[in-house]
């Protein structure tokens, strides 16, 4: 299994997507910590693995609808993506319990099976977009099991409310959508970023910013797949909707009282974009 095949296989770039959850949550839970990087670790290595078992779970349909990535093609081997995502599972869930001890093991034991009931059950059933969702959710609240978990719900409930929107488009990938299916997220969409923006701690004006930056780039793309709902415009919108997530993240961020953490975590979401144009991040 060649470097390049593994990338594709667990969606390397998307993974710049994960470390905003950690930060988010951390600075909703009170702020960064010493535990903060290795749980931002620990949600990468969890991320990687599950895109792997979901290629694992999906081979045979991707040999039918996406012969070209890793399994079907041959370039990766079934075994290879299964002990791949086992893994990582197993890499994130350590790195968790090294980096935060059981609070952080508490969170991230039912993250990961989280994951792996979206790859293996949920994902093609109505459950999936709600299971995707609680996924990010998790991975947020992770982030905050240095701190005060529950004041971290918020952000993690704007983080799940994205990824459904995402996971909802996502279901269209291949055979397209109506118009409905766009306008309906786009809504949503505008509502998280109007939550988002809203706030009295330090930072408001990058709160506002960030979340401005969220909407355009992520409802732009929305707004091209309502005017031409066909799979190549939904797929676009997906990807937009993974690689404008450190926006929204930022936007949280900065409203918790961390705005130069939310800028640096927004900032990401550029280099997500130009990573995306080697390896699909969908």
């Amino acid at each position: 299994m060649r470097l390049r095949d593994l990338a594709e296989l667990v969606r390397a770039p998307a993974a710049l997507s994960v470390p905003g959850d950690t930060v988010a949550g951390a600075a909703a839970g009170g702020g960064l910590r010493r535990s903060t990087p290795g749980l931002v670790a620990a949600s990468v290595c969890l991320y990687w693995g599950g895109m792997a078992a979901n290629d694992w779970a999906d081979r045979e349909l991707d040999a039918r609808e996406r012969p070209e990535r890793p399994i079907p093609s041959g370039r990766v081997r079934a075994g290879q993506a299964l002990l791949t995502a086992a893994g990582l599972t197993a890499a994130g869930v350590g790195l968790a319990a090294v980096s935060g001890g059981r609070r952080a093991l508490a969170v991230a034991v039912p993250l990961a099976a989280a994951v792996w009931a979206y790859d293996t059950w949920a994902k093609n059933t109505p459950a999936g977009p709600a299971m995707m969702a609680a996924c990010r959710g998790l991975d947020v609240l992770l982030g905050a099991t240095g701190g005060e978990v529950g004041r971290a719900v918020p952000a993690a409930l704007t983080v799940a409310a994205h990824t459904y929107t995402v996971t909802a488009l996502s279901r269209h990938e291949v055979s397209g959508a109506t118009a409905a299916l766009p306008l309906t997220t786009l809504a949503g969409t505008v509502g998280l970023a109007a939550t988002a923006a809203t706030g009295r701690r330090a930072g408001s004006a990058a709160t506002g910013a960030l979340a401005a930056w969220y909407l355009a780039g992520y409802g732009r793309a929305q707004l091209r797949a309502a005017a031409d709902p066909s799979a190549l415009r939904i797929r676009a919108a997906v990807g937009a909707g993974i690689t404008e997530l450190p926006a929204l993240q930022g936007a949280l961020t900065a409203r918790a009282g961390s705005p130069a953490y939310g800028i640096g975590i927004a900032a990401i979401a550029p280099l997500a974009r130009l990573l995306a144009r080697k390896v699909s991040p969908t």
